[in-house]
């Protein structure tokens, strides 16, 4: 083609006019699969860059890599929803200078399109590009879906190079990422192992805890006052939370009722329910297995949204505002109703913010399963580790060994008291851990930062000191 923007990756790069010190971008939707990352970087070192600032959506066990990135000096900044693996536990001891500056999906879309999180070169994996740069979430080697969380960088970022290993013909319609938006065309033996993407938290399960949270969660949605006809909802990603939607199912269908919309990163379970009719459309941020990945091209009724119009606090479109119910999970929740879902129990970074405070913030109803303990560790705690999402935006907390309501929500604790389920002071759980288990000794931190985490209005909620 006389056009055609296909170059290698160090032409690609040079033609960025990328300079050491500036900022760099990847999206995570190919999740524990991805490959573009450590290629990049790789190749970024080889050519000399140093004092590179990472901006990713999110970083897995898979980047474990840019540890010794780091340790040279090619990455000395990093901004992320999340860290997992080797690489968040050499962070959590130090590794880096500058404190990780964590940011939420949301938050980071609308960090990015405000201009407090500028782009300098955009390195964007996709599953099929043409040569002008079309480019989508679907090709013949691998499938990932929405590619929501790379639209705000192919939007703002100064330069724009997607990065596929399925060359297609022009033109590569529908596309998720414009050509517009595409400086340059790179052609990759893989951008990523799409079935990783279906990994780490995301997991159906038959653990009796996981199916008696997912039950209590459910009978919380249908006695709250917003299970409806017409009703919107999004789950998370771990075992209760997505086994809820198969009691909600089922009481769907004995009372007729339909919803308009479900939301977020979208799995198999809403995709079947949407083809049985009881989901009316998708808006996928994020598809989380290869059924919702194939359902997405396949389907007008399942829309890809951008991380900013999905969960943007600055965006008044944004899916978030229009959604009634929320189920999501924990690591940590206080009896201030506050949650941490980043840091662990030993003080080491190893989960993602997510769409966690954006969902939390802007639902009708957020609820929140945990166990009371995992193993011999406390989920409900006097105060969390690390706090991600503030207790004013938390509704519900459910646990095995009962619920508690955010008395900022008298009617729903109202309802549910009505219902016959079993409504209990937050503080309640918390003593019945400690009697359990005891009071744990206090977290050896040091006195170095070595993370930052944001709200999603910009602001910071707290600090992460180093193990």
């Amino acid at each position: 083609m006389r056009n055609s923007k296909v170059v290698s990756l160090e032409e690609a790069i040079r033609r960025s006019g990328l300079k050491s010190g500036q900022t760099i971008s990847f999206h995570h939707h190919f999740r524990g699969g991805d490959k573009v990352v450590n290629l990049v970087v790789d190749k970024l070192a080889a050519m000399g860059f140093k004092d590179l600032k990472l901006a990713a959506s999110s970083l897995s066990d898979v980047h474990a890599p840019l540890v010794e990135h780091i340790r040279n000096g090619v990455i000395t900044g990093i901004s992320t929803s999340g860290l997992r693996g080797a690489l968040a536990d050499a962070i959590s001891h130090g590794l880096l200078k500058e404190p990780v500056v964590f940011r939420s999906h949301g938050g980071r879309g609308s960090a990015i399109a405000s201009g407090e999180l500028h782009i300098d070169v955009a390195f964007l994996g996709a599953c099929s590009s043409d040569e002008l740069g079309n480019a989508t979430g679907h090709g013949a080697k691998s499938i990932c879906g929405s590619l929501g969380y790379a639209l705000p960088d192919a939007r703002y970022a100064s330069h724009v190079i997607v990065l596929t290993d399925d060359l297609v013909e022009y033109p590569n319609i529908p596309q998720s990422i414009s050509a517009a938006d595409v400086e340059s065309v790179v052609v990759v033996d893989s951008v990523g192992d799409s079935s990783k993407i279906a990994a780490g938290a995301i997991r159906d399960s038959k653990n009796p805890r996981d199916i008696l949270l997912a039950k209590q969660a459910a009978k919380v949605i249908i006695n709250s006052g917003y299970f409806k006809d017409g009703f919107s909802i999004q789950t998370g990603t771990g075992g209760a939370s997505l086994a809820a939607v198969k009691y909600i199912r089922e009481e769907m269908i004995a009372r007729g009722i339909k919803a308009s919309f479900a939301l977020g990163g979208i799995t198999a379970h809403m995709v079947a329910l949407h083809q049985e009719g009881l989901i009316g459309k998708l808006i996928d941020v994020q598809s989380f297995d290869r059924v919702a990945a194939e359902s997405i091209f396949a389907d007008a009724a399942h829309q890809e949204v951008s991380a900013v119009e999905y969960a943007s606090g600055m965006h008044t479109g944004s899916a978030t505002h229009a959604l009634d119910i929320v189920i999501l999970s924990a690591l940590e929740v206080d009896t201030g109703f506050n949650v941490n879902v980043l840091v662990g129990s030993d003080g080491v970074i190893r989960g993602a913010i997510g769409g966690h405070q954006d969902t939390a913030a802007d639902s009708a109803l957020s609820i929140i399963v945990c166990p009371l303990l995992r193993g011999r560790i406390p989920c409900v705690v006097p105060r969390v580790t690390t706090l991600i999402t503030p207790g004013s935006s938390v509704d519900v907390v459910v646990t095995e060994y009962g619920i508690a309501v955010n008395p900022l929500r008298p009617e729903v604790a109202e309802r549910l008291v009505a219902a016959g389920l079993p409504v209990v002071d937050i503080s309640e759980l918390a003593a019945k851990a400690a009697s359990v288990i005891g009071t744990p000794d206090p977290l050896p931190f040091g006195s170095q930062v070595v993370g930052v985490v944001m709200n999603r209005d910009g602001s910071v909620l707290d600090k992460i000191y180093n193990v």
